[in-house]
């Protein structure tokens, strides 16, 4: 008769494994901790390689050239600071500073072009965030405001030029409504026109972003503002205004940019004859002079960092983010 005992082979196999040394377990641990920690790291790799190629990259190259010499017909590769001594030569000396001019000229047009995208976006996110209560008429919408994205900027300025010009329609009404007694030569190829051109090119840049804003807000919020007896005003100043502080700061980020850095905008609206930095930069490539453009973009790329970063001490932009 057989045992009914378990075999003794068995139940070393069925039983508990024997436990790991304190040594065995701290490499298993670091092995854990390593193929979690490398994970991240791999997965984020792909984005930095595109970040470090076509941003880090060319702006070292940038910044590397800006420090070379030239002459009429070839760079030198050498270590000068001629370029930037040359862009503001006459600045420290109380003379004509051409360089101070040209950004006071661009720092106006973009003060200029907030100051009517700002209020206009927001108030068309607005719309759209509060009066519109159907998803399908909303995405209506937003599909109409990208419509002009669907040609080019140069294409979209052009069309500027029948209605402003002296010979174009608005002169011709003003005209035949007695309203002036000649044309008006102030709306095209002025400072008019440009920042006309810009609020038509980039004010889609601050509604997106302050839309964004707006949907996040907690309408409970606005309730309870009306229950406490707030107006319509009072509401908006005190309750959406101060929720939707990100998304204009992020708009302002975006028009501040674009604008700051176009030439093309300013040369046909503007007629060549307002000066840029976007302008001054074009300008000095257009007559192979790298190493002063560069010059110019460094200081230019300076300029609208501290833009950026004062914005974003004043707002808190990441809660968008």
């Amino acid at each position: 008769m057989s045992s009914s005992r378990p075999d003794a082979t068995g139940a070393a196999a069925l039983g508990p494994a024997a436990p790991l040394s304190a040594p065995a377990v701290a490499e298993q641990g670091r092995r854990r901790l390593g193929g979690a920690g490398l994970a991240p790291y791999l997965q984020a790799a792909p984005l930095a390689l595109v970040l470090l190629l076509f941003l880090v990259l060319p702006l070292l190259v940038t910044a590397t050239v800006s420090l070379w010499d030239y002459t009429e017909f070839t760079l030198v590769p050498d270590v000068t600071l001629r370029n930037y001594r040359e862009m503001f030569e006459g600045c420290l000396s109380g003379g004509a500073c051409a360089t101070l001019r040209t950004y006071f000229s661009t720092l106006k047009l973009c003060a200029l072009t907030l100051a009517v995208t700002l209020p206009l976006g927001f108030a068309v996110a607005y719309f759209l965030a509060f009066h519109i209560r159907s998803d399908a008429a909303r995405t209506a919408l937003f599909l109409l405001c990208t419509a002009p994205f669907l040609t080019s900027n140069v294409i979209r300025m052009i069309s500027w030029i029948p209605l402003l010009g002296r010979e174009g329609v608005v002169n011709r009404a003003l005209l035949g409504a007695g309203a002036v007694d000649r044309p008006v030569d102030w709306l095209l190829y002025s400072e008019f026109s440009v920042v006309l051109a810009f609020v038509h090119l980039y004010t889609l840049f601050v509604v997106v972003p302050v839309f964004n804003s707006l949907m996040r807000i907690d309408r409970r919020l606005i309730e309870a503002a009306r229950d406490a007896g707030a107006s319509g005003r009072q509401t908006l100043l005190h309750v959406v205004l101060p929720l939707s502080k990100p998304g204009l700061a992020i708009g302002a980020i975006f028009v501040g940019t674009l604008v700051m850095g176009d030439f093309v905008t300013v040369g046909v609206m503007g007629g060549q004859q307002i000066a840029s930095v976007g302008k001054a930069i074009q300008t000095h490539a257009a007559y192979l002079q790298f190493p002063a453009a560069a010059a110019q973009s460094v200081v230019l790329l300076a300029v609208v960092l501290l833009m950026v970063a004062a914005l974003t001490r004043l707002v808190d932009v990441r809660r968008e983010l």
